[in-house]
């Protein structure tokens, strides 16, 4: 079954996109750096020494991230396959772990970007082309 909240992603690798919270239109970032294979995943924001805002970081398949050996906080959305935000974790500080069994996907942002965005759990977050925002 394919996850419709990366589809943009994986239909146009390389390509500019953005994400979105449907219920307000705010956009979280307006650059995603995807992590679908397992060495990219394993990776994640370790190699970083920050996080600009408007960028983020999807996590697929995923239900669980660390933020062992990290150098920064970070918030997390954890999304269905839909795109539907069950869990929200803000400011999560390194050396902490955080899951959400019903989550298929992790976004990963900077610091604030959750509350600045008013994204809560039961939002839906939208995966698009960054030229049709």
């Amino acid at each position: 079954m394919e996850a419709a909240f990366v589809t943009p992603l994986l239909r146009r690798p390389g390509s500019s996109h953005t994400i979105r919270n449907e219920r307000n239109g705010r956009v979280l970032a307006n650059r995603v750096l995807p992590a679908f294979d397992s060495k990219s995943r394993r990776a994640g924001l370790l190699r970083y020494e920050s996080l600009a805002d408007g960028h983020a970081m999807v996590i697929a398949p995923s239900n669980a991230v660390h933020t062992f050996f990290m150098r920064f906080p970070i918030d997390l959305a954890f999304v269905t396959r839909e795109g539907r935000v069950v869990k929200t974790r803000a400011s999560v500080r390194p050396w902490r772990v955080a899951a959400a069994f019903r989550a298929y996907a992790v976004i990963e942002l900077p610091a604030g970007t959750l509350a600045r965005c008013e994204t809560v759990p039961g939002d839906t977050l939208a995966i698009v082309p960054s030229r049709i925002i």
